[in-house]
């Protein structure tokens, strides 16, 4: 068992800073082949990045949520996919932790472990001597190909007609995959289809999902650890803010690179940055990727405030984290249209990323947990007094 000291914020956000330029170079390599280059992972894993939410005792840094999002937005400044990935890596691995303490023994044996993971529950769990029988598929799985385990959701019969949903454990070699990712824009998540025949799951791996939703788990030694004071939701929805951030951040980048020695072709502008509409459309975008920020970082303060002071969470702050996360995602789709509207036929090409950006950040305000009606419709819900119509919460 090691013990390590975790790096402060400072050192892991100039740690991810360092690989932007390598995210960046294989950026259009990981778009054309739907998966993280191995030089990105390696680079990742050299940079102690992964580490982030695997628990001390067995090497990690437990860094608090302030730390994972600048972390994950500075990756996303070099690629959209990359900082995905990575944050889904790190929800399934702070996930991991929830479970027993023995199953944590077993799966962190690995070094430097990445584990995929899918909240929607799309698979049966049925009873059998000493756990369960799984069976089912879950899409999205996003970086599988590249994990070693799967923290998935199912359900399972309750024994009165009815089905409760759970969380289980399992090694990515007990499931098959389906390479189906053929999508628009976070190609290089490689978010495939997993499925499971006949997979058996040990009780031990097996959480009812309704305590761990609700901030409860059946870890001894993690009990006390201030990361895992917050409930799962609010940590999921902060930790994913991030990509949004990083890819806004990245738009505002890759549109100020190209703007000197441009022209705005049939017009009198021979410099694209001497026009009143540039400056007011850079300015437009930038208003919003400071509101990116402030919602991606005030949901990581609140989760790391309330987690060292040990206090419980009110509804309302529960929805108000997918509040931020909505809101976030939503001005980083603003501001990233802004500048591709700004930035000229000539950045179509596969190679210029403003192309790629856009087509990412399009695709996560698509995302379920993500989408930004849902998230304002959810906290305007409870603000006028109506219970939640959700459990993800």
């Amino acid at each position: 068992m090691e013990i390590t000291q975790a790096p402060p914020r400072d050192e892991l956000v100039r740690r991810a800073s360092e690989l932007v330029p390598l995210l960046r170079d294989r950026a259009v390599w990981m778009d054309e082949n739907r998966r993280i280059h191995d030089d990105v992972i390696d680079a990742l894993t050299g940079a102690g990045i992964l580490k982030m939410r695997v628990p001390v005792r067995y090497g990690g840094y437990e860094s608090d949520m302030g730390t994972v999002v600048d972390v994950l937005a500075e990756l996303g400044r070099g690629d959209g996919s990359t900082a995905w990935t990575v944050a889904v890596w790190q929800i399934s691995t702070w996930m991991m932790g929830l479970f027993p303490d023995e199953v944590q023994d077993e799966v962190f044996t690995t070094p430097d472990i990445r584990i995929s993971g899918i909240l929607s529950p799309g698979a049966m769990a049925v009873p059998v001597d000493g756990g369960y029988l799984v069976n089912g598929k879950w899409s999205f799985n996003s970086g599988a190909q590249q994990s070693t385990w799967n923290t998935n959701a199912a359900v399972t019969p309750t024994g009165d007609g009815g089905f409760a949903p759970v969380m289980i454990a399992v090694p990515m070699a007990d499931l098959q995959i389906i390479d189906d990712w053929h999508t628009s824009g976070m190609r290089g998540s490689g978010s495939v289809t997993t499925i499971a025949k006949d997979v058996f799951v040990p009780a031990e791996r097996v959480l009812q999902m309704g305590p761990v939703l609700q901030g409860q788990h059946k870890s001894v030694l993690n009990a006390n650890a201030a990361i895992y004071q917050a409930p799962f939701m609010p940590t999921a929805c902060s930790t994913v803010s991030a990509p949004a951030l990083g890819l806004a951040l990245a738009a505002k980048d890759a549109f100020l690179e190209r703007l000197p020695g441009r022209k705005i072709t049939y017009t009198a502008y021979e410099n694209q940055a001497e026009a009143p509409i540039t400056h007011l459309e850079v300015a437009a975008a930038i208003t919003r990727i400071d509101e990116v920020g402030f919602h991606a970082h005030r949901a990581a303060t609140m989760i790391d405030t309330k987690g060292q002071a040990g206090e419980s969470w009110t509804l309302e702050e529960r929805a108000r984290v997918r509040l931020d996360l909505g809101a976030a995602c939503q001005r980083a789709k603003e501001a990233i249209e802004i500048l591709d509207g700004a930035s000229g036929g000539s950045s179509i090409y596969r190679d210029v990323p403003i192309q790629r950006i856009l087509r990412d950040i399009q695709v996560l305000n698509l995302h379920a947990i993500l989408h930004p009606n849902t998230n304002l419709e959810l906290y305007g819900r409870i603000v006028c007094g109506l219970d939640s119509n959700t459990a993800y919460i």
